[in-house]
């Protein structure tokens, strides 16, 4: 299949295309801003299903609406019908549509003529009026709210919210890639008109301004959000997507001593925390026990000697460990342990705990295996 998409460089435009990659989709003709007249006629004549992104949102001047949005539409619709071409059209049109302003007439004009197109030529067209679209990809103080606040706060910049309490109609791109392609492939079992994406937030300013701020955080803390909440790990992604590029990179805590190095990498108030240590050779690190707190021990290079012993008993329990054949050691209340570099080179291993350490309250109790 023959697919035309036109605004193919902007933000919709290079996630569809990206997916479309992934699925397989090789025959993809690209329509942009840089396009002729000529090139977007010659598209138009071998496509067999076009996805309709093309549009202008913030022009210098109120004219370029009407241009943009509802006289490209035209010609696309005019084209197709004088050379009697019935080609389903996917189109992303706005929620400002249903409002009096020139971009929402502009965006309402260039629907009414793809629907007359759909009755003129017998062709499929599917409306999409989207409200807020944020991800990767999108351009801060362009494409939505949402990118600019990322954009800033990743870079300490302060941001600008008129109405705290406002709340957003927000899309997420995957959903609406999702959505797109779904309907390319079902086209044949769909009716014309006006349709949705299927997942849709609704989220105050305020809100999403508090997770951001939390995110950004996150990197001193080491706390990971809660990402429980499908909106808030998109929201993550996002933000994740406009770090600066000079500044992916955090350095962690390592407390170093003659048993070598440890360091918490990640913690979380709701599965414990993560932390890596490098332990040198014949070094046993351990002999404690905990009341409630659980663990989990993965060497990953090196060779260990975990023992475990139950408080009460004298049976010392011990597996031999090593980063060749990776084998997690669950480390169960009420049970001393230890950890030993019984090998010639660095002993590393990962460490989980149930819980994140608390000095005022460690459960941690020294008594040797």
């Amino acid at each position: 299949m023959k697919i035309l998409i036109t605004g193919s460089n902007g933000f919709i435009g290079k996630n569809l295309i990206s997916q479309l990659n992934n699925l397989r989709f090789s025959d993809i003709i690209e329509i942009d801003s840089n396009s002729t007249m000529q090139d977007l006629e010659q598209a138009l004549l071998n496509a067999e299903f076009i996805f309709h992104l093309a549009g202008v949102n913030r022009p210098q001047n109120v004219e370029e609406y009407w241009k943009g949005n509802f006289e490209y539409t035209k010609f696309i619709c005019d084209y197709l019908i004088d050379n009697k071409k019935s080609i389903p059209i996917v189109f992303s049109s706005s929620i400002q549509a249903e409002l009096d302003n020139p971009y929402g007439k502009s965006k309402k004009a260039a629907e009414e003529v793809l629907l007359q197109y759909s009755k003129h030529a017998n062709a499929k067209v599917f409306i999409y009026r989207l409200p807020n679209v944020f991800g990767k990809w999108s351009r801060p103080n362009y494409n939505s709210a949402i990118a600019t606040f990322c954009y800033n706060i990743a870079r300490n910049l302060p941001i600008r919210i008129d109405d705290p309490e406002k709340v957003l109609n927000l899309v997420y791109i995957d959903d609406v890639i999702d959505e797109f392609i779904q309907t390319m492939k079902n086209f044949e079992n769909l009716e014309s008109g006006y349709h949705k994406v299927k997942i849709e937030y609704k989220v105050k300013i305020s809100q999403i301004v508090e997770k951001l701020y939390t995110f950004r955080k996150s990197r001193e803390s080491l706390l990971i959000p809660d990402l429980k909440d499908s909106f808030d790990k998109k929201l993550f992604a996002t933000f994740i997507s406009y770090l600066p590029e000079d500044n992916l990179n955090y350095e962690l805590e390592m407390k170093q001593d003659n048993r070598g190095w440890l360091s918490e990498f990640i913690k979380s108030e709701n599965f414990g925390q993560i932390f890596v240590s490098r332990t040198k050779p014949g070094i046993t690190r351990g002999n404690h026990w905990h009341h409630t707190k659980v663990e989990k021990f993965l060497v990953i290079y090196g060779e260990a000697l975990i023992k475990l012993r139950k408080i009460n008993s004298d049976e010392v329990i011990e597996y031999k460990v090593s980063g060749d054949k990776l084998q997690v050691i669950d480390i169960p209340p009420g049970y001393t342990h230890s950890i030993t570099n019984i090998g010639q080179s660095d002993l590393i291993t990962i460490f989980w705990a149930s819980e994140i350490f608390n000095p005022e309250k460690p459960d941690t109790y020294y008594l040797e295996v």
